[in-house]
């Protein structure tokens, strides 16, 4: 019965990962196959959870109540958690990471502040940097050092979301970013924001260039590892080129520049 639920969620898992998540899914091509589907499994777990509480779906606690149950090892059942069962079937996943996802979730629902950029660096490591740390599971590696470039990676692949983005999160009302280099460098208003988009872009730079040493460690997927990481890496060099903020809206790096990033970096690895 698992087997056939899980079987079914593939086609979606696929459809999702390149419906919501164009740059990861084109990295996604360069996976061994027997892992892809794996991978668009993970990632639907996650992507399902951060949309539900995103929308602040009621259905959200509960689903992050079966996940956590799964991960303490207790009798659980959702969707998730058959896709769970499914991969830790294959994987050796590190459920401590699936609880501390769960925990970066319910700091959403809670609208929990972000003061100093360490309570940013706790929050992107909850909700990104663990998916990095299960991504790797998923692929193997070679020494356990490689989990905390894994969620380096991670974290700054979700920084960069945070800048993309900081326009459509003040129309929602909502702030990534921590108040107190808010109130050092500056609002993140258009226009006003360079001082403060440099500094954000330094440290999401420099967690690339941690996670990314951990990319030979990895046993399988080197390639579309490197590839999503310069593709992701590549938003940051378009708000520095759009002017770091200078007009409101999201920075976007076409889809002939990913693919050429991704062809000549995927290979170089």
């Amino acid at each position: 019965m698992l087997l056939s639920r899980r079987d079914g969620l593939v086609p979606e898992a696929r459809a999702t990962t390149r419906r919501v998540a164009r740059t990861f899914a084109i990295a996604c091509r360069l996976l061994p196959r027997g892992l892809r589907d794996d991978v668009y499994l993970l990632y639907l777990v996650f992507r399902t959870l951060d949309d539900l509480v995103d929308e602040a779906d009621p259905a959200a606690p509960g689903r992050l109540d079966a996940v956590e149950s799964w991960a303490y090892g207790r009798p659980a059942d959702s969707r998730e958690v058959v896709v769970l069962e499914q991969l830790a079937s294959r994987h050796t996943l590190p459920r401590d990471a699936v609880l501390d996802f769960c925990r970066g979730m319910r700091d959403d629902l809670a609208g929990a502040p972000i003061g100093t950029e360490e309570d940013l660096d706790r929050y992107c490591y909850r909700v990104a940097g663990t998916v990095g740390v299960v991504m790797a599971a998923v692929l193997g590696t070679r020494h356990a050092g490689a989990r905390r470039q894994a969620a380096a990676l991670g974290m700054a692949m979700q920084r960069t979301n945070i800048l993309r983005d900081i326009d459509e999160d003040l129309a929602g009302g909502r702030v990534y970013l921590a108040a107190d280099t808010l109130s050092r460098l500056g609002p993140a208003a258009p226009g006003r924001r360079e001082s403060l988009l440099r500094d954000q872009i330094a440290r999401a730079d420099a967690l690339y260039d941690e996670g990314m040493t951990g990319i030979p460690a990895l046993l399988h997927g080197r390639r579309a590892v490197a590839a999503a990481a310069v593709m992701y890496r590549e938003i940051l060099r378009q708000i520095e080129r759009e002017g770091y903020g200078e007009r409101a809206g999201r920075a976007v790096v076409s889809r002939r520049r990913k693919l050429a990033i991704a062809a000549r970096r995927g290979l170089a690895a």
